[in-house]
């Protein structure tokens, strides 16, 4: 029997009504990593945060899974080996993350105002798109 390849991924808010993955943007397109090493996660988890992003949760899930997911997204993908070198995030970040937006847009009540222009022009996905990929996300859970 053939056992499932386990993969780290880094997730934001995980287990909310607002959980985004950690995507990097390569041109016009997101890639997620898969971390075959959950320790290697947790350092590029760890990077991230001293970046100023909210500390993401490593959380270990089915590869074939996470493919899928990518694949019905559009995301790219790319396994993160155990013996590669050390993975470092971009130096260049998206300034303000649409979960995060949406999060701030629920805390002051403003659910009615459109997403920045600016973050459309980057490619970001709009919160319908992400809702639904937070509801595949969830049902790989």
């Amino acid at each position: 029997m053939i056992t499932p390849m386990r993969v780290f991924v880094l997730l934001f808010n995980a287990r909310t009504d607002n959980e985004g993955i950690h995507t990097i943007r390569e041109g016009d397109r997101n890639k997620i990593l898969l971390f075959e090493s959950e320790d290697d996660a947790t350092r590029f988890a760890l990077m991230l945060e001293a970046q100023d992003f909210p500390t993401p949760t490593v959380e270990a899930m089915n590869a074939e899974e996470v493919k899928q997911f990518c694949q019905s997204a559009g995301y790219d993908w790319e396994i993160v080996s155990k013996d590669s070198d050390l993975v470092v995030p971009p130096a260049i970040n998206v300034e303000e993350p649409e979960w995060q937006l949406e999060s701030e847009e629920e805390e002051t009540d403003q659910n009615t105002s459109p997403p920045h222009p600016e973050s459309q022009e980057q490619g970001e996905l709009s919160a319908s798109e992400l809702d639904s990929i937070r509801r595949k996300l969830e049902g790989l859970l």
